[in-house]
C-alpha cells in the first residue's frame, strides 16, 4: 500500500496501518466501544508487546489464548474488552489462515465486484454488515480497491464528500469532523426514540 492512513493519528501506529493489510483489519475489528484512534493504534501495540515489526496472521492463530489474552490486558490494555478482543483476533487470525494461507490482503485482492468484496470482507469473524460496510469505504476511498459496485456495496459509507466512518478520516480535522458525524447521528436517533415514547 503506497498510502498513509491516519487512522490511529500516531505516526508509528498509522505506518503500520499503512504498510500492514493484516494490522488494518485487526484495528477495524477492534473499532468498537473505544474511540476510533484507539482501536487503530491496537495494531501497534500489540506487535510491540509481541516483539516484532509487522503482525503475522500465522503466529497470532498459533499464540496460546491465555498468553495472548494477557498480552492485550497489559497495562494499558489494548481495548475495553481486552479478553474478548484478544479472541476475535485471534479467530479473525485463524480464518485467514484457513481461507486465504494467512495474508490479509487476498480478502480483497482480485474482488470482482462490489457485492463480492462486501461478501468477503462480512464472511470475516468480527465483521458485522455495518462493519464490513465501513472497511469497502475504506478500502475504496483510501486504497483504491474499487471493484465495480463497490460505493453501493458500501452503503451510506461510499457516499463521496460524507464525514461518516473511519473511511473519511485523512488528518485531525476530518476525524474531528467524523465524530462531530457521529455525534449528531446519534443525538437524532435519541431525539426519535423519545419521540416514540
Amino acid at each position: 500500500m503506497a498510502v498513509t492512513l491516519h487512522l490511529a493519528q500516531q505516526a508509528d501506529a498509522d505506518e503500520l496501518l499503512s504498510r500492514s493489510p493484516l494490522a488494518l483489519l485487526v484495528g477495524m475489528l477492534l473499532d468498537q466501544q473505544v474511540p476510533m484512534e484507539t482501536a487503530f493504534r491496537g495494531p501497534w501495540v500489540v506487535a510491540e508487546r509481541l516483539g516484532v515489526a509487522d503482525l503475522d496472521a500465522q503466529r497470532i492463530a498459533g499464540y496460546d489464548e491465555e498468553e495472548f489474552a494477557a498480552l492485550f490486558a497489559r497495562k494499558p490494555a489494548v481495548h475495553r474488552y481486552p479478553g474478548a478482543m484478544a479472541k476475535r483476533t485471534q479467530q479473525l487470525c485463524r480464518y485467514l489462515v484457513a481461507e486465504y494461507g494467512g495474508e490479509a490482503e487476498a480478502v480483497w485482492r482480485g474482488a470482482g465486484s462490489g457485492a463480492e468484496l462486501l461478501r468477503r470482507v462480512g464472511a470475516l469473524p468480527g465483521f458485522g454488515e455495518q462493519k464490513a460496510r465501513i472497511f469497502v469505504a475504506l478500502l475504496g476511498k483510501q486504497l483504491g480497491v474499487r471493484p465495480e459496485g463497490w460505493r453501493e456495496a458500501a452503503g451510506p459509507y461510499g457516499e463521496d464528500g460524507c464525514h461518516r466512518s473511519v473511511a473519511d478520516i485523512r488528518d485531525a480535522a476530518t476525524l474531528s469532523e467524523v465524530r462531530a458525524d457521529k455525534q449528531q447521528a446519534k443525538a437524532a436517533a435519541k431525539a426519535a426514540k423519545a419521540g416514540q415514547g
